[in-house]
């Protein structure tokens, strides 16, 4: 995949070659464009690692192994119910928490650890523009995420994922400031979307294959739904959910 260093290089050529040439003002424009479309783009899909590099599958590894993952909790009638359903099915699986969540919720949060599960930083308030804000108050949600994950359990986080899968430079390098490894996912569910339950459960049975994450969330009625035919999808395929430290074999805390 490109990456936002080698777009910028390949722009600045172009440039130099279209004044070296004495070309039209339209090829400038043209290559403003083309960069503008590329990172745009780049910013938008964290799979491409265009500004970031993030952990998004282990193709690599021996076991029949996947990771599923849940971003914005913990919810307090939704998370139980995830709890309750890979309890049920022996199944570990990674949650990238909210930090305002976390505050409201810190016993469900705790419960989330206690029963053997893996937690990450999703921000303090997973704002709609996180995309425009400045690296100082990335930085800040950052840190009062994992203050308050190590206030309630002790432990100092260090898996990340960026709210939407959204990445610029300036939320690189906050992620580096505060030392995070960033954790995207090979497979999006969708399940926020309006696409039915069975629509999102053949689109994800139909790509998963070991190494894989998932991404789903523990917000909403049909995201259960859709994990408990999950969950039966892989004891009926031999399967393992494992948390994404285990996947990658990295650690999760600090």
């Amino acid at each position: 995949m490109l990456k936002f260093t080698v777009v910028n290089i390949i722009t600045i050529i172009a440039v130099v070659l279209i004044q070296l040439f004495s070309l039209s003002i339209i090829f400038y424009i043209l290559v403003f464009i083309l960069w503008l479309i590329v990172t745009a783009i780049g910013s938008l899909h964290i799979r491409w690692n265009y500004h970031l590099n993030s952990l998004i599958a282990n193709y690599k590894i021996d076991n029949n192994q996947v990771s599923i993952t849940f971003d914005d909790g913990p919810h307090p009638e939704f998370t139980p119910k995830v709890l309750e359903l890979l309890r049920e099915y022996n199944v570990k699986a990674s949650f990238f928490c909210i930090g305002e969540n976390i505050e409201k919720h810190p016993e469900l949060f705790q419960r989330i650890i206690n029963e053997g599960h893996t937690i990450g930083n999703h921000t303090y308030s997973h704002s709609n523009g996180i995309g425009f804000m400045k690296t100082s108050n990335l930085i800040l949600e950052m840190q009062q995420t994992n203050a308050l994950i190590k206030k309630i359990s002790g432990l100092e986080a260090k898996l990340f994922r960026p709210p939407f899968g959204v990445t610029n430079p300036r939320i690189k390098r906050a992620v580096r400031t505060v030392g995070l490894q960033s954790i995207a996912w090979s497979i999006r569910s969708l399940d926020t979307t309006s696409k039915s339950k069975e629509s999102i459960l053949n689109s994800i049975s139909k790509r998963l294959t070991k190494g894989d994450v998932v991404l789903l969330h523990d917000t909403s009625d049909k995201s259960v739904e859709i994990l408990e035919q999950l969950l039966l999808f892989l004891k009926h395929n031999k399967m393992e959910a494992v948390t994404v430290a285990t996947l990658f074999n990295i650690k999760a805390y600090a």
